[in-house]
């Protein structure tokens, strides 16, 4: 079975929880998906990791990371993965806002100016998350190269809309949902 096909499958077996949600965008759903269910699971982290790089190997970027929470898991899975198979990339957090003491950063990590960074997340509705992760990373002087995550619930059109290359390794309808 290949990466992706056993990601899918673990997604589909543990992410996708049935009920009634509000989710980040404020829109109501009778299904959530909880990526933290397979992108903390150390069996499947390493998939998640090989199936983004490999999703957004043609980008050229040097750093990976978005906005915290549901970009640090991607992120850290992807570094590791990078690590493993020989080709280093650093990740990098962005707080939802400046932090008030200490360096007082926003992007934490190694530095981002100047550098070619990808936005991660898990899973993104509106985009919204990951536009404010990019907004943050230009503000610290990143190229950012574009916006990757593992599950699209719609957020296609909006981040292209701001001229940013999009990938998703997951549709919706890859889900059956």
């Amino acid at each position: 079975m290949s990466d992706r096909a056993e990601l899918l499958a673990a997604i589909r077996a543990k992410a996708v929880v049935r009920g009634d949600f509000i989710l980040s965008s404020g829109q109501h759903a009778d299904w959530y998906i909880d990526l933290r269910r397979v992108l903390l699971d150390g069996r499947v982290a390493p998939l998640a990791g090989r199936v983004m790089l490999e999703l957004t190997r043609d980008l050229d970027y040097e750093a990976v990371g978005g906005l915290t929470l549901g970009a640090d898991p991607v992120a850290t899975a992807m570094m590791h993965a990078a690590a493993a198979g020989g080709t280093p990339i650093d990740a990098f957090v962005v707080r939802k806002a400046e932090k008030q003491h200490g360096l007082q950063r926003r992007v934490e990590g190694p530095d981002v100016a100047g550098r070619r960074v990808l936005a991660v997340e898990d899973t993104s509705t509106t985009g919204a998350s990951s536009l404010t992760a990019v907004d943050a990373l230009r503000e610290a002087g990143a190229e950012v190269v574009g916006v990757a995550v593992v599950v699209d619930r719609g957020a296609r059109e909006r981040v292209t809309e701001r001229g940013l290359e999009f990938r998703a390794a997951f549709t919706l309808s890859d889900l059956g949902l």
